[in-house]
């Protein structure tokens, strides 16, 4: 299966801001400037219209239809309409961000309660797993021995071939150097 790439830096794509003041902020590509810049314009989030590099930009997988260069009061509309906050929140990238601003804004309690939890979470586990363990060493399955009575193995597919022990290397030797007259 190819990859095909679909999310190009065009005329109405939305794109949050990566880098600067308005890190994290939704806005969209207005005009294409050179390979390296785009003039963006967010209006629901604050940004003004100003060019901004291409490199400090994460596309994402919306585009707005708007005609090119349009002005800011064309691309409120276009976003508005698009529902582009409500479309965003309801995507993983959006869900992601969020925990990650959750966990940079711990407390140190918030922290210390967090380790307790993982800890009971982590006890629980491996006493399940050494549960699981104990039956399979008992039932032989772990080394593909049953115990008689269990339920055996199935056969593989493609055995591997025993290498014959009759066949022996032939060891090379070197040959002397002729010697200097």
């Amino acid at each position: 299966m190819a990859f095909v790439f679909t999310r190009f830096v065009e005329t109405g794509r939305v794109a949050k801001c990566a880098v600067g003041k308005y890190k994290g902020r939704l806005v969209a590509i207005v005009n294409i400037i050179d390979q390296n810049r785009v003039l963006i314009d967010g209006p629901l989030s604050g940004v003004p219209r100003q060019q901004y590099p291409v490199n400090h930009l994460h596309l994402t997988k919306f585009r707005v239809k708007f005609p090119y260069t349009a002005k800011t009061k064309v691309v409120r509309k276009a976003l508005e309409a698009f529902n582009v906050k409500e479309k965003f929140a309801e995507t993983r990238w959006q869900e992601r961000a969020k925990a990650k601003s959750k966990r940079c804004n711990l407390s140190d309690f918030d922290r210390f309660k967090l380790r307790l939890a993982r800890a009971e979470r982590n006890r629980i586990v491996s006493a399940e797993y050494k549960k699981l363990k104990k039956t399979v060493v008992n039932n032989g399955m772990l080394f593909g021995k049953p115990v008689k009575g269990t339920k055996p193995l199935p056969k593989r597919r493609n055995p591997i071939p025993k290498k014959d022990a009759k066949k022996k290397r032939v060891r090379k030797t070197k040959k002397p150097a002729p010697a200097k007259k």
